[in-house]
């Protein structure tokens, strides 16, 4: 993949006259062809490197790469080694120094730059032809090189391993100024005289070539063929996207190449156990339909974890996705309820601001506190805040357990007002009532007086009123009528005043 990408650096975004184009493709040979490398480095570490086994194909790939002044580092190990070709290194050392090279800093023309080259060229050949290195065999292969030689070139083919790097040493020493558009004509050639013509071409080869042909649309497609994931084509096509090279190559997806690509790519994180969450910055680069392919896979994510809603959640509120976020909410709040962790529940439901959930759950918080005496999970309910106002009940049971609060801390008069409250209020189920009116009798058994004669009144109404929706409960409805009554005659004159 980074040998074609680079590649495609090289082709469609460098875009590098004619001269410099070949040094680009020097680059990417030496960086993706570094099996020299480590044999240079055997070579050297040796006592007696001009002695190697390998010295000679060492030096034969550096000359392939163009890397002529490592080549003559290594060469001068053989004048050191053997006075006999001493004359020979130097004449190749020589060679090797005045080959032209266009760099950038050059502010030589490329006709110069040509006319160099061919002088260079003709002083090669002449050596050639006197027979200068006629007495050794390699380093008149490497003359032949220079020249352009593609039998010689041919004949090294074990050692450049594939055809592209053919191809390059061959426009090095035959068409050092190729331009771009003059490219496919050699590297199919180059293909051909390496591979042989009757060999069928890999998958690699295929996509190479319509690099070499400036082919956008045929490399991403056989890269989408080839290989084994959309990760490649994705990334690639955005790149070239952001150069405004694909205007004229989208494809009719109902979207761009690019964002059609990033969606696949994104859609296969999203089916991946731990990769999902990267899927989510994908979509959020897609303008057209990253959202609506977001909000679809969200939906069908399993929920497995609290830990995992609570990420899916906190993606969903960033992007103001409202039906998904309320979605998450109910299906944890259901699985919360089904686990009697009711205090969960209750907090995925405000999460959702569903108000009719939300009195579910407090109903069942009162219904457990009717049958046990106590509340669980008393810091949420302790802490509901503004979210208690969601729901008429859910404010009942804030307030409820608020009333419970003020009589621990003794404060009773408080107690008192807020309970009457909630029972003229009517905000309590029905069920609640008589609950509400027996909590009222501890206040009334205190020494000192807790309820105002009003207060008084108004509690013997919510009595009645219960009474007369309710026929049983009778022990409990002579209790309190027996205290309320008892309760009467301590206020003696004043309540037959009022």
């Amino acid at each position: 993949m980074e040998l074609i990408w680079n590649l495609c650096e090289i082709m469609f975004i460098e875009a590098a006259p004619a001269g410099s184009l070949l040094r680009h493709l020097l680059d990417w040979v030496r960086l993706h062809v570094c099996d020299v490398d480590n044999m240079l480095c055997d070579v050297l570490r040796s006592e007696s490197p001009a002695k190697h086994k390998n010295f000679w194909d060492a030096l034969t790939i550096l000359v392939l790469q163009g890397r002529m002044d490592e080549a003559r580092q290594l060469l001068s190990k053989e004048a050191n080694t053997n006075p006999t070709s001493v004359s020979m290194c130097k004449i190749l050392d020589e060679l090797m120094k005045k080959m032209p090279v266009l760099c950038p800093s050059n502010t030589q023309t490329l006709t110069e730059m040509e006319l160099k080259w061919q002088h260079w060229h003709e002083a090669c050949e002449r050596f050639l032809k006197d027979g200068t290195f006629a007495s050794n065999p390699h380093m008149e292969t490497l003359c032949k090189i220079m020249v352009g030689d593609e039998s010689a070139i041919l004949e090294k083919k074990d050692l450049m391993t594939n055809w592209y790097h053919f191809l390059v040493t061959r426009l090095l020493y035959c068409h050092p100024t190729v331009k771009h558009v003059e490219l496919h004509l050699y590297a199919q050639s180059s293909m051909d005289l390496f591979l042989g013509a009757e060999s069928s071409p890999e998958p690699l080869d295929i996509i190479l070539l319509a690099a070499f042909e400036l082919d956008i649309h045929q490399v991403i497609k056989e890269c989408s063929i080839a290989l084994s994931n959309w990760w490649f084509v994705a990334h690639l096509t955005d790149l070239l996207d952001h150069c405004n090279l694909l205007q004229s190559h989208n494809l009719y997806f109902g979207s761009n190449m690019r964002e059609y690509l990033l969606l696949e790519y994104a859609s296969g994180l999203f089916s991946h156990h731990s990769l999902w969450q990267l899927a989510v910055d994908y979509f959020d680069h897609c303008p057209e339909f990253g959202r609506a392919y977001l909000e679809h896979h969200i939906e069908r994510i399993p929920l497995d974890t609290e830990h995992k809603a609570l990420k899916i959640l906190r993606i969903c509120e960033q992007r103001m996705m409202t039906e998904q976020v309320r979605s998450i909410c109910k299906i944890m709040a259901m699985k919360a309820v089904r686990n009697n962790r009711l205090g969960s529940a209750l907090s995925w439901s405000i999460r959702a601001k569903d108000a009719a959930f939300a009195t579910l759950i407090s109903d069942r918080f009162l219904k457990e506190y009717c049958e046990r005496g106590s509340f669980s999970d008393l810091d949420l309910i302790d802490n509901l805040g503004p979210s208690m106002l969601l729901s008429d009940r859910l404010t009942f049971l804030g307030k409820y357990r608020e009333f419970h609060r003020m009589y621990g801390e003794k404060r009773f008069c408080a107690a008192a007002k807020l309970l009457l409250t909630l029972m003229t209020a009517r905000i309590a189920p029905c069920s609640f009532w008589m609950t509400l009116l027996t909590d009222a009798l501890p206040l009334l058994e205190q020494k000192e007086v807790i309820f105002s004669a009003e207060q008084t009144y108004e509690l013997m109404k919510c009595l009645e009123d219960v009474m007369a929706a309710e026929s049983k409960n009778q022990k409990l409805q002579v209790i309190l009528s027996q205290t309320l009554a008892s309760y009467h005659g301590l206020f003696g004159g004043k309540l037959i005043g009022l």
